[in-house]
This record gives C-alpha cells, sequence and structure tokens, in this order.
C-alpha cells in the first residue's frame, strides 16, 4: 500500500494490518504487529522528505508475518541506549515547557520494534530509501507470549 507522508497514517495503518491479520487467522498478535506498525511508519512520515509517499508491506509467512515500511530517506534508523532511571526525571523540569523538549519521550521505537519481534532490520533500495522491516512469530514461544498478553487484558 501507499500512502502520504502524512500524520494520520499510522492510524490508517494500524487498522489496516488489524483487519488483515484478523482475516488470515492470527489476530492474537494483532497489538504487537499494529505497535509496530504505528512505531515504523511514524519514523517514515518524519523522514520522508516533503510529505513524498511511503509504502507499507504486509506479508504473510508460514510461520510469520513480516511488516516493511519504505520511506526516500537515505537516513538509516538508530536504535538509541535506554540510559536507565536516576532517579532525577521525578523532579519537577522547568526545561519541559519549552517548545520541543522531549524529556526522553523520543527514541524508543526501535527498542519496542526490537522487543516485540522476532527480528527485523534495514535494507536500503536504489536509487534512494530504504525497507524497514520486522518479522512476528505467528506460532511458537514469541507468538505464545502475545497471545497471553490478550488473553489476560481481557480478563
Amino acid at each position: 500500500m501507499t500512502f502520504r507522508a502524512v500524520r494520520t497514517v499510522p492510524g490508517q495503518v494500524r487498522g489496516l494490518v488489524t483487519s488483515r491479520l484478523a482475516a488470515w487467522g492470527v489476530a492474537g498478535i494483532s497489538d504487537d504487529v499494529e505497535l509496530i506498525a504505528s512505531e515504523l511508519v511514524t519514523n517514515a512520515v518524519e523522514h520522508a522528505p516533503g510529505g513524498e509517499e511511503i509504502r507499507v508491506r504486509l506479508t504473510r509467512e508460514p510461520d510469520a508475518v513480516l511488516l516493511g515500511v519504505w520511506d526516500s530517506s537515505d537516513v538509516r534508523p538508530v536504535r538509541k541506549l535506554f540510559l536507565g532511571s536516576t532517579g532525577a526525571e521525578a523532579a519537577p523540569d522547568a526545561a519541559a515547557l519549552d517548545t520541543g523538549h522531549d524529556a526522553f519521550t523520543r527514541g524508543r521505537g526501535l527498542p519496542i520494534v526490537e522487543a516485540l519481534s522476532e527480528s527485523w532490520g534495514v535494507a536500503p533500495t536504489a536509487p534512494h530509501g530504504k525497507w524497514v522491516w520486522a518479522k512476528c512469530a505467528t506460532v511458537g514461544p514469541t507468538a505464545d507470549v502475545a497471545v497471553r498478553h490478550v488473553l489476560s487484558s481481557r480478563s
């Protein structure tokens, strides 16, 4: 699917992912794949120059679902390291009122993708751009965790 790189696209993609996974009979991993899609699409929207197009591909494999998101930027995603809790973030922070201050709320996307997927990566494309992809198991321990999460949230 091809989309114009605008802020509403992550929500549209989440809905499409939910529908497709249900049709494939793997709705048990829907929450995880939706969150991964949201993170990857948001990054693509931010990095697509001037609201250009982005592409989203969801593919069913025998034991997994592969989600790919393409944008035209050659800038590779960078996984930021979690710095840990120091206790200082609980104190009042006057800088938090400044425009553009993120208070460590940015840079969590790739660690989330890494935690929820079986594997992920980046594949450059010619003449420019890249596919950022994540693979989520539909059977086995990774999928079982997702299913248990869904079942426990309904209790």
